[in-house]
């Protein structure tokens, strides 16, 4: 080695964690070998640094602290493995942050008198810090709830009593104060910390003489009784010195007032009353008592005084009492109208209630007992004595009509005694009536039934109507009114409706009558009911038959009716039945009695076993026919009926004699179906002849101003006519004639109408009325809208001898049916 190897050491040392790296030793060897590092301590001293042989790293192996080892001898050598280099070093620890401050002489007391000065210094605390720099700097302060009344100094920790604060014994004899150290605040562990502490102060507040005595127990109340002896004591008074800590002596005396009735003891306070309570001249004694406090030396010091209320009380032995206008009562009476205004006073009732007791036994509570709601008491507690005044609470309760007389007690008894003492008093009030009811009828409305033929003055049904009210306002007057009402009476006073002299009453006119009754008393108060008659039909009508004398043809199997009607209102007097009471022969037909259909008897099936029973053989019967009501007494009336047999071969061989036999009876039905068959007609012809225009202007082929009807030549409007009438023109003629085919052979193979002439032929449609030829036009020939119109009139056809033998049926039936549309008025014309 050229020369030895150095290591020069300088390092101050903060209060570090342990491992941590500390400094780095480097040497060097002038011949280039490697070198290794060590460190050595005394034997007495710990051991706190360790290094790393090759790297020379120091690295922290024990906690250091400044405070108690400030700076750590070593020695670091270095070898390069022949020679040694060893220097001893000196290691400075510099101060962290980590000791807090500490309070020292604790704990803190002090006694302040009450009355000390404001800004008074109290005591000094004193706190220290081991660190050194700021953080060992101490600052002081109080937390905030003890800072309205004291002050710390922060560097000096003087507690002294905050400048305009007082202290006082009566209100708090200690202050616990809380005073906080703090220092200022340094790095440790590599962060900016700042510690403290805290002690507390007790400041014992001491009392001093400053307060006035004091009462216990005010307000006071003493009361004396009747039998109270004199010398007794009636209550005492306490007091004490307001200054609690240190009191003084309490002396008590009574300053005015007793007007010598009543002594105090002056230490103990008892009040004695002096006099009999019969030679006491008031009823209460204020007495005003003073009490003195004595210092130690004997000395008067604060005064003080308190009011004493003295009652002198009555013995309970007087219940309370009613009294009238001349003295004691217990029944008081009125008489009153019923309903009086609600909150009205009853002033005929002078009452006064008493009790001659005194105080507390003087008190008593008055009400009502009886109908409860209906009056109400006033005042409700009493003290000695009192006006009663009863009051009207529910007018509606108070009913002549519910009660006449109304009975209550009036009940008084004590509020605080032992003994309850009470007494009662009847009230008796008669109620007078007044009219404040309306007449009510026992129902709202009467039903009641007569015969129609009832004769007039005939009763009919009684009403009636009461009114609770008496005398005048009780009398109740009937009377009726309305439109049914015209042919009846009432008597006012009983209430029976009876009919007029003069009615003469109709079911089937009226059968019903509905009016009002009204029950009216003196002032005009009224009500009312409705009243219903019904009349009881009687059999005053007997059945009637459209004609006497009827004629109906049948056919073969096919029932004619006949009908008659009974006008009467009711069944079973209008219901009718029906009856042949003559026939010849009586044998041939049947009736329904409750439809009026004439039918042949079973056994008659053909016009074969009808020949030789029909009287001159032509197939007619005459039928009396009854028609008869159910009533009681029964009416009945006859009618004669002509009937024609035909069979439906006849009827099968023309569709028009199969019609005109169906109308026969009914002449306005073919009227209809002829009235129908012609407004087809005319409503084809419009809807054609509209359809035509609108399509012929649609092509422009009609000019919108000058618009010519031509009239066609007249074979085609002919044509058109009669194909258009066609149908209009078989009915026509249908009904006026039965077309039969004198080809046809019977159906039934029998030779009941061989060789019969032919019927008369349908009157021919009157010939078409000629147009007037009009002037050809100049120019292009225009299409004409048809138009067809036509008229239909029966003509009696020309009359043909008939053979006096076969078809007498039809021959009778078109000749009736021609007269009947004759004198109906159908051969009037129709025209389209």
């Amino acid at each position: 080695m050229g020369r030895d190897p150095r290591a020069a050491v300088a390092v101050a040392l903060l209060r570090l964690c342990l491992g941590s790296h500390v400094y780095t030793l480097n040497g060097t060897d002038p011949e280039g070998d490697p070198v290794s590092y060590h460190i050595s301590f005394d034997p007495s001293t710990r051991s706190v640094f360790s290094v790393d042989p090759n790297f020379g790293n120091i690295t922290l192996v024990e906690e250091l602290d400044r405070e108690r080892e400030d700076e750590i001898e070593a020695v670091i050598s270095i070898s390069d493995g022949l020679n040694l280099v060893a220097e001893k070093v000196t290691i400075l620890v510099t101060d962290a942050n980590d000791e807090a401050p500490s309070f020292i002489r604790e704990p803190y007391m002090v006694q302040v008198p009450e009355d000390i000065p404001p800004g008074s210094s109290l005591i000094k605390v004193h706190a220290v810090d081991k660190d050194t720099g700021s953080g060992g700097s101490v600052t002081y302060f109080l937390q905030s709830a003890q800072a309205t009344v004291f002050a710390v100094d922060r560097h000096s920790g003087v507690l002294r009593l905050r400048a305009g604060a007082t202290l006082d014994y009566e209100k708090a004899r200690a202050h616990v104060v809380t005073v906080v150290a703090k220092d200022g605040g340094g790095r440790l562990r590599g962060a900016d910390v700042v510690l403290s502490a805290t002690t507390t102060v007790t400041v014992n507040v001491e009392d001093v003489q400053d307060m006035a005595p004091i009462f216990v127990g005010t307000p006071y109340y003493g009361y004396v009784y009747e039998d109270t002896l004199p010398g007794s004591e009636v209550l005492t008074v306490v007091a004490m010195d307001g200054d609690r800590g240190k009191p003084n002596q309490i002396l008590y005396s009574l300053l005015n007032g007793s007007d010598g009735a009543f002594e105090i003891n002056e230490t103990s306070g008892v009040i004695s009353v002096m006099q009999s309570p019969a030679q006491l001249r008031r009823d209460v004694y204020e007495l005003h008592v003073q009490v003195t406090e004595v210092s130690s030396a004997g000395v008067p010091a604060a005064q003080a005084m308190v009011p004493v209320t003295v009652r002198i009380v009555d013995l309970n032995n007087h219940p309370p009492t009613f009294y009238g206008e001349s003295g004691p009562q217990n029944r008081f009476e009125l008489s009153m109208y019923e309903h009086p205004p609600q909150g009205e006073i009853l002033r005929g009732l002078k009452i006064t209630v008493n009790d001659s007791d005194q105080g507390a036994n003087a008190k008593f509570n008055l009400r009502l007992v009886g109908p409860g709601g209906i009056f109400r008491v006033v005042p409700l507690t009493v003290l000695n004595e009192a006006q009663v005044t009863i009051i009207v609470e529910n007018s509606a309760a108070i009913d002549f009509e519910k009660s006449k007389v109304l009975t209550f007690k009036l009940l008084a008894i004590e509020v605080s005694t032992p003994e309850k003492f009470s007494s009662t008093a009847d009230v008796v009030i008669q109620l007078l009536d007044t009219n404040d009811n309306v007449p009510k009828f026992t129902s709202h409305y009467y039903i009641a039934r007569i015969p129609e033929n009832a004769p007039g003055g005939s009763n009919v049904v009684a009403v009636t109507a009461v009114d609770p009210d008496t005398g005048p306002w009780g009398e109740v007057k009937y009377s009726i009114y309305g439109p049914g009402a015209d042919p009846f009476l009432i008597h006012p006073s009983t209430g029976l409706i009876y009919t007029q002299p003069w009615a003469s009453l109709d079911a089937e006119a009226t059968a019903r009558y509905n009016f009002y009754v009204k029950a009216e008393d003196t002032e005009g108060k009224y009500s009312l009911a409705e009243v219903f008659i019904t009349l009881l039909d009687v059999n005053d009508h007997s059945p009637q038959f459209g004609k006497s004398v009827q004629e109906r043809t049948m056919v073969l199997g096919t029932p004619v009716k006949i009908e008659a009607t009974d006008q009467d209102a009711e069944e079973p007097n209008n219901l009718v039945d029906y009856s042949i009471t003559h026939a010849e022969p009586s044998n041939v037909f049947d009736i329904d009695a409750h439809t009026g259909e004439i039918r042949l008897k079973n056994s008659i099936r053909s016009l074969d076993a009808l020949h030789n029973m029909t009287p001159g053989g032509d197939f007619t019967w005459s039928l009396e026919v009854q028609a008869k009501d159910r009533g009681s007494p029964s009416f009945s009336t006859t009618a004669l009926l002509k009937i024609d047999v035909t069979d439906t071969e006849t009827l099968s061989r023309s569709p028009v004699a199969a019609f005109l036999m169906q109308t026969k009876d009914n002449p306005l039905k073919a009227v209809a179906v002829l009235a129908g068959l012609m407004a087809i007609i005319v409503a084809l012809t419009v809807l054609i002849s509209t359809a035509t225009f609108w399509r012929n202007k649609k092509s422009s082929r009609v000019l919108p101003v000058r618009r010519v009807l031509r009239q066609r030549p007249s074979p085609a409007p002919r044509a058109v006519r009669v194909e258009w009438l066609r149908f209009r023109r078989t009915k026509a003629a249908a009904k006026f004639a039965l077309k039969e085919d004198p080809s046809n052979e019977n159906e039934n193979g029998n030779n009941n109408s061989p060789g019969s002439p032919p019927p008369p032929t349908a009157p021919a449609l009157p010939p078409v009325p000629a147009a007037a030829p009009r002037a050809p036009r100049a120019g292009p020939a225009h299409w004409a809208v048809p138009t067809v119109s036509g008229s239909l009139s029966p003509r009696q056809p020309p009359r043909s001898p008939q053979p006096e033998a076969g078809g007498p049926t039809q021959s009778a039936l078109v000749s009736e049916l021609r007269q009947k549309f004759e004198k109906k008025g159908v051969g009037n014309k129709a025209h389209f």
